[in-house]
């Protein structure tokens, strides 16, 4: 079976399991008080062309937005979020967990709007007894989507500036970020983010870590005490190391980007395969997720011999699936499969 279910089927890139093979009886302090730890945020500072930021590293997705989230909000506060978006979809009501909702906003795409933004705001203080309702505390987005899309710079701009004028944070998930970054086209670059956004993350897990999330906090505001939060939420890792290890030998000679352009390439063949097939898609999106729509009984003769993920119901006789490439993505298996989906 050839799978392209997600994007953390393998275990970590090989560079990676070597730098801490090399460093394993190496004594270091805990909790991310290391040397590997200052070398790590001193090059993702660089990278992001933010020397202020604070850099954290957390374990997971779900644990990275819970904690976040939750050091922001105040109890009687919410979320701002897309309908699709993760932390509303997928994490089994974690942000809820925290006494906090997810105030969804409807997205064809993925992404929502400053002008949604803005909307919700004054929908919420317009309202005569606004006490009554759960009050927007910081907006939420991710880069790329749930649905592979793809924030502009223009739109983050927009997005940012509107967040700034109406006192909410803006926070980004980059669970994905590499695969965003890389992606044909975009005009987003990583100290863009930083530069508009109060705090987001670079994800590891599924950018050719073994696991690991690091998060970079902009604004000052936010920057007080998170350490403690980041310990009541069962995230202070006492091999801290094992964290920022990882992020050294991604960011070091540029592997975070080298591995994310070739997932998305081999992406894109899968894409085209289908296009020159006569296939439409769910959505149009230029990064390692494509999401075509296929007649269910071919989807049938493709389950024979690979492993994807059933996105939704089309109709009676079509559904719409994902195909998910990563760093460590065979050019063979990719072959095959773009040879199969010519001989349906």
């Amino acid at each position: 079976m050839i799978r392209f279910e997600c994007d953390y089927l393998e275990s970590a890139h090989p560079k990676i399991l070597e730098l801490l093979l090399e460093t394993n009886f190496v004594q270091a302090p805990g909790y991310g008080k290391d040397v590997y730890c200052e070398k790590a945020r001193s090059i993702i500072r660089e990278k992001c062309d933010s020397q202020n930021a604070d850099i954290h590293f957390l374990v997971g997705g779900t644990q990275t937005n819970k904690t976040v989230i939750d050091s922001i909000l105040r109890p009687y506060q919410g979320v701002l979020s897309a309908n699709t978006g993760h932390i509303n979809v997928h994490e089994t009501g974690a942000i809820e967990s925290s006494g906090h909702k997810v105030l969804s906003l409807h997205s064809d795409n993925g992404k929502i709007t400053a002008t949604q933004i803005k909307e919700a705001y004054d929908e919420h203080f317009s309202d005569s007894s606004p006490e009554h309702l759960v009050q927007p505390g910081i907006v939420y987005i991710s880069h790329p989507t749930e649905v592979g899309t793809l924030y502009t710079k223009n739109e983050l701009e927009e997005l940012s500036t509107t967040c700034k004028a109406l006192g909410l944070p803006l926070f980004l998930d980059g669970a994905r970020l590499g695969y965003g970054l890389t992606a044909e086209g975009t005009d987003l670059t990583l100290p863009d983010i930083a530069r508009l956004c109060d705090v987001f993350y670079i994800g590891g897990t599924k950018v050719g870590a073994l696991f690991g999330e690091a998060i970079v906090i902009t604004n000052p505001k936010l920057k007080n005490d998170f350490r403690y939060y980041i310990k009541q939420n069962g995230g202070l890792l006492a091999k801290g190391r094992l964290l920022e290890l990882q992020f050294l030998a991604l960011f070091e000679d540029n592997l975070y980007y080298e591995i994310s352009v070739h997932a998305n390439k081999l992406a894109m063949k899968i894409k085209n395969a289908f296009m020159n097939k006569g296939y439409s898609f769910f959505i149009d999106s230029s990064t390692n997720q494509q999401f075509p729509i296929i007649p269910n009984d071919k989807i049938r003769i493709l389950k024979e011999k690979y492993s994807f993920s059933f996105w939704e119901k089309i109709d009676d006789n079509h559904s719409a699936v994902r195909f998910c490439t990563c760093w460590a993505t065979k050019h063979e298996d990719v072959e095959q499969l773009v040879k199969d989906i010519e001989n349906l």
